[in-house]
């Protein structure tokens, strides 16, 4: 079952776990698990998809519960009128902040110069760095940044791509990530998922001008990380799962 964040008659927000999708593609297995599908045979009632997250990645997903919410989330989503913050473990030193202002492809598979591309803007903070003794690559130690990131705009892998192009791709990312790290994370701390999540979605209610924050502590393999790093005092409290819930929360996801 899904840990529900919040939920009103309008909509619904889950904690969505690292390595399942939100919602059926056209390519995927029949058999295969789905947000969509589970989350409504759990509240049983109908869901509306307003936003999505990819599948290795965590945190705040939200579904509307009556066709008026999902048009007024739309909305609010298309406006930009939704604050979205999220963490992220990615390689080497970042600078203290940035933006990155760079397009990109409405299909990361599309190639070429006739090729789509749409606005993408990303806004970062450094909130902490490590640096372990661990040779990987030709280097004799490895570095390592704890980063906020905020989504400006919504386009595919788009924290994923901006980060990777600034040369810190994120720790787990198969596709656009660094597969020594992402090996040297798997052999000696267990962690295999990416190492990116929601944590935090601050959107308008339907009907409303009230605005709501909604937050997903970090858990699993992804808060072990957190912890033995030492990066804990670098986030608010309510980010993290408490000491005495991680006994019950499989470092693995």
């Amino acid at each position: 079952m899904f840990q529900i964040l919040y939920q009103s008659d309008d909509l619904v927000a889950i904690d969505k776990p690292s390595g399942i999708k939100v919602h059926r593609g056209v390519c995927d297995p029949r058999d295969e698990a789905f947000v969509l599908q589970r989350l409504r045979d759990q509240i049983g009632k109908r869901l509306y998809p307003v936003h999505r997250l990819d599948r290795p990645t965590s945190g705040v997903l939200v579904f509307a519960l009556t066709p008026g919410a999902a048009r007024s989330l739309a909305k609010s989503f298309a406006r930009h009128e939704v604050r979205k913050t999220y963490l992220a473990v990615v390689r080497g030193y970042t600078a203290e902040n940035g933006e990155i202002d760079r397009p990109l492809r409405k299909d990361p598979r599309q190639k070429g110069k006739d090729a789509r591309r749409q606005a993408a803007l990303t806004r970062y903070v450094r909130l902490d760095t490590a640096e372990l003794p661990i040779a990987v690559g030709p280097y004799a130690t490895s570095r390592y940044s704890l980063v906020q990131v905020s989504p400006r705009t919504g386009r595919m892998h788009q924290i994923r791509r901006h980060l990777c192009h600034l040369a810190h791709p994120v720790i787990g990312d198969r596709q656009y990530g660094d597969n020594k790290h992402n090996r040297s994370f798997k052999e000696r701390w267990q962690c295999e998922r990416l190492l990116l999540a929601a944590t935090e979605l601050t959107l308008p209610l339907p009907g409303s001008r009230t605005r709501h924050n909604i937050v997903a502590p970090i858990s699993g393999a992804f808060n072990a990380i957190i912890r033995m790093l030492g990066w804990q005092a670098s986030l608010p409290p309510e980010w993290l799962v408490r000491d005495t819930e991680i006994l019950n929360d499989p470092i693995g996801d």
